[in-house]
């Protein structure tokens, strides 16, 4: 399950129903966590290792959508990040950021399963398939 952040919320509601107008992000970048972030923020995001964060367009080709009812979009191709050079730790969540670094985070969900990263470990992806955002 998925959620939105304070940011992201407050956005929608101002262009929504609000006089303000809230611009599409140019980019989306998928970030791992090892401790939950929350709607304001915070978690403690990977760091060093050769952990970056990875671009993924808001574009129709990089993110499903299902049904125009069911409020669920997942990635369409794998998303996966650089090997790791040092222990990443265990990640335990997703976010997705309109930035590179720093930025705002705009949605954030807990993993399916915990898993352990390190040093010298295939680079982690994420299937086709496997992450998912639902707006309910």
């Amino acid at each position: 399950m998925s959620a939105m952040s304070d940011y992201l919320e407050g956005e929608l509601r101002k262009h929504i129903f609000r006089t303000g107008s809230f611009t599409k992000p140019t980019g989306l970048w998928v970030a791992l966590f090892t401790s939950a972030p929350s709607d304001a923020g915070g978690g403690t995001e990977v760091s060093g290792g050769s952990y970056a964060r990875v671009s993924v367009a808001p574009l129709d080709a990089n993110w499903t959508a299902g049904s125009s009812t069911d409020g669920v979009t997942s990635n369409a191709s794998a998303i996966t990040f650089a090997a790791p050079t040092a222990n990443w730790g265990t990640v335990t969540h997703f976010g997705l950021f309109d930035a590179s670094t720093a930025g705002n985070l705009l949605v954030h969900g807990a993993l399916t399963a915990s898993r352990i990263i390190n040093n010298g470990d295939a680079a982690p992806s994420f299937a086709a398939g496997a992450l998912t955002v639902t707006f309910a």
